[in-house]
């Protein structure tokens, strides 16, 4: 792995002009990036922490927020998630495993943009928003622009996830994993029913992506991989989508 420099701004103005430069990248819970840098992939001369900017809350209400460098492991035991979204930590329990969830953070997570993440596409059938830099909101499915590629511009980081009261809706998250139980999934299905029906689709996929049903599988562009054929994916999806819908008709509200 390549030297670098590990900055830590006290505030928020000061890590987003670090930022600005191209040699310079954030840094979270690490999970991902270092793994990258080890295998040389990415070699960036400084890493910008954003541990010091107290960004590590969950504020709980008629909706949520939840800041970026939350952690898994602390969104899967927080007491507001559990009684408002119990989808996310029963989602989180099946997320590698606790070693992983202590450190990557939820910021981390959705920036990585990697389509095997369970997190993004939960959240976007969830209907929740971004936050950039404190400012600019948007969806979280408008965060990816391709595999390992998100939208974020030089100089903008993650700083909270909003996600919306599911009221009476229900929601279920299944993946299959062709290896270990914690292993990257092979396909990954969230769907939340309510006065809108919303199902997201990952692994299977360069990015999650929204399906209007199993209609919509037949032409869905399928990514083949080391977790399965195009194919086998297509006849997964087909399985796991029917399995979710059941799940989440029959949920707790």
């Amino acid at each position: 792995m390549s030297p670098f420099e590990l900055l830590e701004p006290a505030t928020l103005a000061e890590a987003v002009a670090l930022l600005e430069d191209e040699d310079t990248r954030a840094f979270s819970g690490g999970t991902a990036l270092m793994l990258m840098m080890k295998a040389g992939v990415l070699r960036p001369k400084r890493l910008v922490s954003l541990r010091r900017l107290g960004l590590d809350r969950i504020e709980g209400g008629a909706s949520l927020r939840v800041g970026a460098m939350t952690t898994l492991r602390a969104l899967e035991k927080s007491e507001a998630v559990k009684r408002g979204w119990p989808v996310i930590p029963k989602m989180l329990r099946t997320l590698s495993n606790v070693r992983v969830r202590n450190v990557a953070t939820v910021g981390g997570a959705l920036a990585h943009a990697d389509p095997h993440m369970d997190l993004p596409p939960l959240l976007a059938a969830l209907g929740a928003r971004v936050t950039i830099n404190g400012e600019r909101a948007m969806p979280v499915e408008e965060l990816y622009a391709g595999y390992l590629e998100n939208t974020l511009r030089r100089g903008e980081v993650i700083t909270h996830v909003s996600i919306p009261a599911m009221g009476n809706g229900r929601a279920a998250y299944l993946k299959c994993t062709t290896r270990s139980a914690d292993d990257w999934p092979a396909v990954g299905v969230a769907v939340v029913l309510g006065q809108e029906e919303r199902i997201f689709v990952c692994a299977a996929t360069d990015r999650p992506t929204r399906i209007g049903g199993e209609k919509d599988i037949a032409d869905l562009p399928i990514e083949g991989d080391l977790h399965g054929s195009a194919e086998y994916k297509r006849q997964l999806l087909k399985v796991y989508l029917k399995r979710a819908m059941h799940e989440a008709r029959n949920a707790s509200h």
